[in-house]
């Protein structure tokens, strides 16, 4: 229970109408969630406006509401209030509700196109071996200690952020590591939040279908790293053409890592197999169980992470060396006749061709079958690039459908076979269980590898609006 005045709090209100000295026992801005007692935001968002709702949020117990826009009718007893962007508003009420749990905790936030999911997943598993209590928010999964969460998107609102991080706090958990998407910091998710410090891993194509330009997609990144405080850390990757624009105009401590440059955290590869990374970091020598140069580049932040967060550098390494893998990222399996087959979530162009390089640079011989599709509803013009990346790395390649979401897959595996230049070895084949059936058959030694790229962790497959269930790992175990 909260005063609606004591919630506008830092809340920038160009007008207001009605009483603010009244209770508030929720906030939302889903009118289908609303109850008694509600302060209703009313949000324009991509598919629909929520002060099309207003009238419904009342008649089911809004006693307040935010706009951007005041109703010409107001109905009595309601307050109203007006502000320029509701969705930066919902950010401070939000912290104001659950008395700003981001500020009691080390919150960490990771961005980037590729390598979120891993150095935030990561750092959790390192911390947590450590001793420490520790929060996770991810793609996978949300953790609170050792107790897991589901999660069904990269970076969750702002009411629900706010809400598990308050559960963090009462857990006494110390450090949490997060994920923060492009699109929660367009959409103001992590408005009103108070970071530890943030790490950038990599920009590269990829929701172009949202953003428009990669200008625009390149600002939503820098945008985390502008919302950052003088006390907090900012860490980037300077390897990548855009990781020191990330850090212009940041109030926060700059820091910096690369595999190829001077830089605070610097690492060199030593050796590269199977069985892990060998790498040289800071002048001292780490085995590792993780393969493939994205995976130095991740294990290099997490270490920059680690560091910046005040953890003494040896117990750093000797946690970095025992560290397995995210799920579905470079996860290895075995097929009956001895050959390999890796589940990684590669779903944009560099990270397939991250992958597939990583194979092609480890393997002895045999050949690389990659499975590959795209998703639906999401930018198209990757297609034909992730098939030219797929076609030139592989010795056989099968594209397949991967979440067709409302778009018909042949649709989607048309637009990829624009990329294909010679259709020798290339197969295309709808159906993603068959696909992977297909690619087992074609495995004849031990040295072939199976590539399965796309999905990842991920256990289903959404059709017209509809996930089934569907796991890489059940279908390629069969084999």
């Amino acid at each position: 229970m909260e005063l609606l005045l004591d919630l506008l709090k830092d809340v920038e209100v160009l007008e207001s109408y009605g009483l603010q000295n009244i209770q508030i026992d929720n906030i939302e801005f889903d009118s289908r969630k609303v109850v008694e007692n509600t302060l209703f935001v009313a949000q324009r968002g991509v598919l629909s406006d929520g002060h099309n709702y207003i009238d419904s949020a009342i008649s089911k117990g809004a006693v307040a509401v935010l706009v951007e826009e005041m109703p010409k009718e107001k109905k009595e007893n309601i307050a109203y209030i007006k502000v320029a962007d509701s969705s930066y508003s919902l950010g401070i009420l939000a912290k104001n509700y659950f008395h700003d749990p981001s500020s009691k905790l080390k919150l960490v936030g990771v961005t980037g196109t590729n390598g979120k999911t891993t150095t935030a997943t990561l750092s959790y598993d390192l911390f947590t071996s450590l001793g420490y209590c520790c929060g996770l928010i991810s793609t996978i999964v949300n953790k609170i200690g050792t107790n897991e969460f589901p999660t069904e998107r990269t970076t969750p609102d702002v009411l629900s952020l706010n809400k598990l991080l308050l559960e963090m706090v009462r857990s006494k958990c110390e450090f949490v590591f997060m994920e923060v998407s492009s699109h929660a910091v367009v959409q103001h998710r992590i408005t009103g939040l108070t970071f530890f410090g943030g790490a950038f891993s990599n920009i590269t194509h990829d929701h172009l279908d949202y953003h428009k330009t990669f200008a625009n997609y390149i600002n939503a990144k820098k945008g985390f790293f502008d919302l950052l405080k003088k006390d907090a850390f900012a860490l980037t990757n300077i390897d990548d053409k855009n990781g020191e624009k990330m850090l212009e105009g940041t109030k926060a401590s700059t820091y910096t890592y690369s595999l190829t440059r001077p830089a605070n955290f610097k690492a060199k590869i030593i050796e590269n197999c199977f069985e892990g990374l060998l790498l040289d970091i800071n002048g001292r020598e780490v085995n590792t169980l993780l393969v493939g140069k994205f995976n130095a580049y991740n294990l290099l932040a997490i270490y920059g992470i680690a560091c910046l967060c005040g953890v003494d550098e040896t117990e750093v390494l000797l946690g970095i060396s025992k560290l397995r893998a995210a799920a579905g990222r470079f996860e290895p399996h075995y097929l009956k006749n001895g050959a390999t087959a890796i589940i990684d979530y590669a779903h944009t162009p560099d990270a397939l061709n991250n992958v597939i390089s990583t194979i092609n640079s480890v393997k002895k011989s045999g050949k690389l079958i990659t499975v590959v599709g795209c998703g639906g509803d999401r930018d198209k013009t990757k297609r034909p690039e992730m098939a030219t990346i797929a076609e030139k790395g592989s010795d056989i390649l099968i594209l397949t459908s991967d979440n067709p979401r409302t778009e018909k897959p042949e649709a989607i595996l048309e637009d990829m076979q624009a990329g294909i230049s010679v259709f020798d070895n290339v197969f295309t084949i709808t159906d993603r269980k068959e696909a992977i059936k297909l690619a087992a058959q074609l495995t004849k030694t031990k040295e072939d590898i199976i590539l399965i790229a796309g999905k990842g962790h991920e256990t289903y497959q959404e059709i017209d609006g509809v996930k089934y269930h569907f796991d890489d790992k059940e279908e390629i175990s069969k084999y």
